[in-house]
């Protein structure tokens, strides 16, 4: 029979087989419990995992029984990436909770050039900005189209003659509107801890037609 084992998996205790932990070749959770694998115990002599403990036991289930979780399904899924078990990742992406945030989400943002670059730009400026202030603003420019970017070029001009930065998305290859995008920079840089919102820019310097394409992101320090 397949050997007894007690884990400690951050701090939450679990009993389980080395045949069920190396069920799946080739993931990063079998290799942790191959022969050629460093082991970590803690005071008492259990293997330890410093990986959230809550989340452990669905994965258990699923290489057990095949079980999918039915709670907490975007904290397994991130654990069943970490542990590298596949066959699950695949089945959590399937799911609704995970396709719509973590699956189509994704797909899109990776078609809008420079989207990483642009929040780190973006939180660069607004906390230059935020020297003795609460606040700090940061200027951006949302063209979903290569129309759009023709239309705002004249715009982006005027703002570059006065100095004023401004952060441009886009154009992209994908159904998703600006709002999208906005709400997704919101989303992603609010993830990193900051307090931000977003406004329609309306500042006179530009003509209506513009506005449409500019937002002012507001950072509350």
């Amino acid at each position: 029979g397949s050997p007894v084992l007690e884990l400690n998996v951050g701090g939450e205790l679990y009993t389980t087989t080395v045949g069920t932990l190396r069920k799946l070749p080739g993931s990063k959770l079998a290799e942790m419990f191959s022969s050629s694998a460093k082991a970590y115990t803690d005071a008492e002599g259990r293997f330890f995992i410093d990986r959230p403990g809550t989340y452990f036991g669905p994965i258990l289930d699923y290489l057990r029984s095949d079980r999918l979780p039915t709670h907490h399904i975007p904290e397994v899924y991130r654990e069943a990436q970490f542990y590298e078990i596949k066959p699950l990742v695949k089945l959590l992406e399937d799911t609704p909770q995970i396709f719509g945030e973590q699956v189509a989400r994704r797909q899109f943002l990776l078609r809008v050039p420079g989207y990483s670059e642009n929040l780190e730009l973006m939180v660069r400026l607004a906390r230059a900005e935020a020297v003795a202030a609460r606040s700090s603003a940061v200027l951006v420019c949302a063209v979903r189209t290569e129309e759009d970017a023709v239309l705002c070029a004249d715009a982006l001009r005027i703002l570059e003659a006065e100095k004023r930065s401004v952060v441009k998305f886009g154009p992209w290859k994908a159904a998703p509107q600006v709002k999208d995008l906005l709400d997704c920079v919101k989303m992603d840089i609010t993830a990193q801890g900051y307090q931000v919102h977003y406004e329609q820019f309306s500042e006179r310097t530009l003509r209506t037609k513009h506005l449409g394409y500019f937002y002012t992101f507001v950072f509350i320090w």
